[in-house]
């Protein structure tokens, strides 16, 4: 809805029903950024997003704006500021990347969404209540925000109408970001630096170990016994190029503090991500997509040794990682246009040592995707 110039109301409620492969336990970068951590075998209803947006004009040379998902067709200046607030999600504003941000249009897994060890705000499907700020002078954009994290981790896998969120706001994460877009070779690229601070009830990975081993106690428990108030930062890097009128290539980088367990996203402390997008102009299908990418993901000593121990996860589950590795994942993804709102996809996903662990796997997963809208 436009309330007034510059001012929007947007609402998506949302029907949904099912689980997410394996119960969405298993694997560190989850093979599907459309599954969610709690899952029903039957139809429920939920809002994931309900926020307001103000947009005020700065100056500098005006631009044209498309009509898209949750966004109005029309012009805006370059230099302008962008406050938004209600229920959204951390990644429809941070760490977005044009390649790779999208399951409904690209890759699918959830180290491709994100930098799998940014430890995002929301609940068991994603979202959270926050409030951003965005100024956007020239080639330059400062981002920041607040939001609410959840009452246990993972959003507690609960469906009280809270949604899981911390109902005091006494957890919450702070989130800022500096993005510089530019012209490379003729071409435009963006470079992106996320950087964010989670303040909540954690447990110390070490100081449970500790508490475990002088008492007996299952890791697990011990972790949910050393909890108390502490801080979890973290950052990643974001690239996005364009090299030929065709073809782009996307990085990106994270590491947070692994001392500290995660809360709200999944059980990483470092993750990489490297890949292409093809465009099918050059064989005849200009709405057409390729996209293939790689992925690392690690997580720190203190949390593997937890592992190990027999301590659970908020996605990987059960512990017990004998030996060691790094999660590997390639995926790769054709979209194939039939009409301007029909597309449907097919995707193929390769993980070695899933869950940290090289005794399991490798796993391979197909996927197809259908997708339309009007």
């Amino acid at each position: 809805m436009r309330l007034w110039p510059g001012g929007e109301l947007w609402f998506n409620p949302e029907i949904d029903e099912g689980f997410g492969l394996n119960n969405t336990h298993g694997v560190a970068g989850f093979t599907s950024a459309t599954a969610y951590k709690l899952g029903f075998a039957s139809p429920y209803g939920r809002v994931q997003r309900l926020f307001f947006r103000q947009t005020i004009d700065l100056g500098g040379e005006p631009e044209n704006v498309d009509s898209d998902f949750n966004q109005f067709a029309g012009t805006r200046t370059t230099n302008r500021l962008v406050l938004t607030a209600g229920r959204l999600y951390v990644i429809d504003t941070f760490d977005t990347n044009k390649y790779a941000n999208d399951p409904r249009n690209d890759f699918l897994d959830w180290a491709a969404v994100n930098s799998n060890s940014s430890d995002y705000a929301g609940d068991a499907w994603g979202s959270t209540y926050g409030a951003v700020a965005e100024v956007y002078e020239g080639p330059w954009t400062l981002r920041f925000g607040i939001y609410d994290m959840s009452a246990t981790p993972a959003g507690g896998g609960s469906s009280a109408p809270s949604y899981g969120a911390d109902p005091n706001f006494s957890q919450f994460e702070l989130v800022g970001e500096i993005e510089r877009r530019y012209v490379l070779w003729g071409r435009p690229g963006t470079i992106k630096i996320t950087g964010f601070d989670i303040r909540g009830r954690m447990g110390n990975y070490e100081d449970a170990l500790a508490l475990s081993k002088a008492t007996g106690l299952d890791a697990s428990d011990a972790l949910a016994a050393v909890r108390g108030y502490q801080n979890r930062p973290g950052v990643s890097i974001n690239l996005a190029q364009q090299v030929t009128e065709t073809v782009g290539v996307f990085a990106r980088a994270g590491y947070v503090d692994g001392n500290a367990e995660p809360w709200d996203n999944t059980d990483c402390d470092r993750s990489g991500e490297l890949g292409i997008s093809v465009n099918g102009k050059g064989w005849n299908q200009p709405d057409d997509t390729f996209g293939l990418a790689g992925m690392l993901n690690s997580i720190s000593a203190a949390h593997a040794a937890y592992f190990n121990a027999g301590g659970m996860g908020i996605v990987i589950g059960d512990g017990k990682l004998p030996v060691y590795g790094l999660e590997q994942i390639i995926e790769t993804y054709y979209k194939y246009t039939l009409t301007a709102s029909l597309d449907i996809s097919l995707d193929y996903e390769f993980i070695r040592n899933p869950a940290y662990n090289t005794q399991r796997g490798p796993v391979n997963v197909f996927g197809a995707r259908f997708h339309f809208h009007f």
